[in-house]
């Protein structure tokens, strides 16, 4: 099938505090896992799915990540830059997507996002659901059995038609974000300036019942913290 845009932009600019020390003196994405940069990870699913463009954007040590992307055949990097201010994950698409950096819509994939494709890609199963007409925003979303190193509560319940709310105070959610998505530029309308979290558009989806999800046909896992490295590479070891 064809996906729905051949574009994504990796979400690749933090500081990753989570890492440290790991991160003391690489960035994040730049953090080996299995033998890879954990954006690579990311970068070969893309290339593998046939997107042929990558926004990366850029800020904590930047010029050793921008070096490392811009080394790559596939997919295409473009450079984001955000040297001068971290712009977090709702300013960092707004900023791109003003430049003429994102087509609508556009994937957006965390630069730590590592994951095993299953029947189809991941940007396949979104792209199969995706429905500009009805939907700001459509998240890739696992059940907590397949989420392999997560131990927190969950992020989202969804209706029988893949509407989303977020997780109730002190209940547990069925379904956690694997950092992927498919974003219309209708989302980022109206956006507030510089740094903000995408978590202020989606709850303006939500309200609006536009932010859907849809559950990943394959497996994911958290790499957010340094013991969650062995535990990846042992899994993705395993088979």
């Amino acid at each position: 099938m064809s996906l729905a845009s051949d574009t994504a932009m990796v979400m690749a600019a933090g500081l990753g505090k989570r890492m440290r020390p790991l991160t003391a003196s690489t960035p994040k994405p730049l953090v080996r896992v299995a033998g890879r940069a954990l954006i690579d990870h990311a970068l070969d699913r893309m290339a593998e799915a046939g997107i042929s463009r990558a926004v990366v954007n850029v800020h904590y040590l930047a010029d050793a990540l921008e070096a490392h992307v811009l080394a790559r055949a596939a997919p295409r990097v473009t450079i984001s830059c955000e040297r001068d201010r971290l712009l977090e994950t709702g300013g960092g698409m707004v900023k791109a997507a003003r430049e003429g950096l994102l087509p609508d819509p556009f994937f957006c994939v965390n630069a730590d996002s590592v994951w095993l494709d299953g029947p189809r890609s991941g940007f396949a199963d979104l792209s199969a659901h995706w429905d500009a007409a009805r939907m700001d925003a459509l998240l890739l979303l696992v059940p907590h059995a397949r989420a392999r190193n997560f131990a927190g509560p969950g992020d989202f319940t969804m209706d029988p038609v893949g509407r989303l709310k977020r997780r109730l105070p002190g209940r547990v959610a069925p379904y956690i974000y694997t950092g992927i998505q498919i974003v219309g530029h209708h989302l980022l309308r109206d956006a507030p300036e510089g740094a903000f979290s995408t978590n202020i558009l989606w709850d303006r989806a939500i309200g609006e019942g536009r932010l859907f999800g849809t559950v990943f046909t394959g497996e994911w896992l958290e790499v957010g913290e340094p013991h969650h490295v062995g535990l990846t590479e042992a899994h993705l070891a395993g088979g």
